[in-house]
């Protein structure tokens, strides 16, 4: 019994210590103290729990069972929305699905019909459509897509931008791709550049300065605890291509 009134106080002492280094509203300190056992669940499953890591991992679960058995549950809702009202929103809600579900024809065919009117310049939806296209193999409309977003819009996203240049490149001149990723790897936000860069390399016979580049995104990541899912995809890329 002593040792669980001390684990008891030692709980929500620690919690009591996060609702004070957090700044959170001070009551919760008095919850916490009146319900030894109670108010510290409750503190950690509505101040705690949703931001962080488990709840990321539970949550991206659920997602990904709910994929599992209805693979095509969310592209219907979106399309259903669409049907409901036709706004630029839902389209682009509806095209992004259609990308993550490998429909491109129909991604692309989505982000043209966006771009009218008001929206005919609308970087973000050019930017979107450049990258269908390119996924789509068709160069000369990616090209055309780039240059008009590069024209108009100079300041728009330059990192992912010149990205989707050296992406086009590839398929065009690896050398001046080689270049372009020498460029853009060092400043970079995210590890999408070095694992393509050491990717091409890979594909060039140079492997041992991919498998260095691999490991430097795997070292990165694990030393800046790095969880974000979009992220740890291109850690996976990396892990694999290190096995091939």
């Amino acid at each position: 019994m002593p040792i669980l009134i001390v684990l008891t106080v030692a709980v929500q002492a620690f919690f009591i210590y996060h609702v004070i280094r957090t700044g959170r509203p001070s009551w919760w300190a008095y919850v916490i103290l009146s319900f030894p056992v109670g108010g510290s669940l409750i503190y950690y499953f509505v101040e705690i729990f949703p931001n962080s890591r488990e709840h990321r991992k539970a949550r991206r679960t659920v997602l990904d069972l709910v994929r599992t058995i209805q693979p095509d549950a969310e592209l219907k809702r979106r399309a259903e929305e669409l049907e409901i009202c036709g706004s630029m929103d839902n389209k682009m809600a509806l095209a992004e699905e259609c990308e993550a579900a490998g429909m491109y024809d129909e991604s692309a065919n989505l982000y043209k019909s966006c771009l009218t009117r008001a929206y005919c310049n609308d970087p973000l939806i050019i930017f979107k459509l450049a990258n269908a296209q390119l996924i789509r193999e068709q160069p000369d409309e990616t090209e055309r897509l780039l240059c008009q977003l590069e024209t108009a819009h100079p300041a728009f996203k330059p990192q992912e931008v010149k990205l989707l240049r050296a992406r086009l490149l590839e398929k065009t001149d690896t050398s001046a791709a080689l270049a372009l990723y020498e460029e853009l790897t060092p400043v970079y936000t995210g590890l999408e550049a070095k694992c393509r860069h050491a990717s091409l390399l890979q594909s060039l016979g140079h492997q041992s300065q991919a498998d260095g580049m691999f490991e430097e995104v795997i070292h990165h990541a694990k030393r800046f605890k790095i969880n974000h899912e979009a992220e740890q995809e291109w850690v996976r890329f990396a892990k694999d291509s290190l096995k091939e």
